[in-house]
């Protein structure tokens, strides 16, 4: 098994490239076809979820676009609870099918964030689409009807994902092993 150092903390490949290719495109496969006919605005959360978005979008047959918000809510390994948004939503969603895509839903709290600062704009609808999620460390109930994996509450990295800025670039998940 490929092992990663990172500053101090090592990691093991826990999800292999190939698999997650293939779930991006099972995932893409349900927007094409739930959305089929519409326009939607995918809205991408930097900066973790920039690879996961360039595959997805590779993968949505509509007639859609991108945009991008950043917010952020992690210090080190650890959420802080705080989220704060860094940049803002330009785009006008009134009216609009909305696909948010996150890299990871860890407490869900940046995703409640995100949820009612879009409902203020009155989309006609919105829908989450995560690369992983954290079910047993929500804190919060969300709809999350687009999910690639679900994963334990371990701290991870690669494909989007980091450590202090570092291990993003990285083909394959990652998780820490010490």
């Amino acid at each position: 098994m490929e092992t990663l150092q990172i500053k101090d903390k090592k990691f093991a490949v826990s999800i292999p490239e190939a698999e997650i290719l293939r779930q991006v495109r099972r995932v893409a496969g349900e927007i094409n076809r739930d959305l089929a006919g519409r326009e939607p605005l995918f809205l991408a959360i930097l900066n973790g979820s920039f690879i996961f978005a360039a595959d997805l979008m590779r993968e949505i047959r509509l007639n859609a676009q991108i945009t991008f918000v950043r917010l952020a809510s992690y210090a080190g390994t650890a959420s802080t609870g705080e989220v704060s948004e860094l940049v803002g939503l330009n785009a006008d969603i009134e009216g609009r099918d909305i696909i948010i895509v996150e890299d990871i839903i860890d407490s869900g709290l940046t995703m409640r964030h995100v949820l009612d600062m879009l409902a203020e704009r009155h989309p006609r609808s919105v829908e989450i689409c995560a690369l992983l999620v954290k079910p047993d460390n929500l804190k919060v109930d969300l709809d999350i009807r687009y999910n690639c994996f679900e994963i334990p509450n371990d701290f991870i990295l690669g494909y989007g994902l980091d450590y202090d800025g570092y291990g993003r670039n990285t083909r394959d998940i990652y998780t820490v092993t010490d």
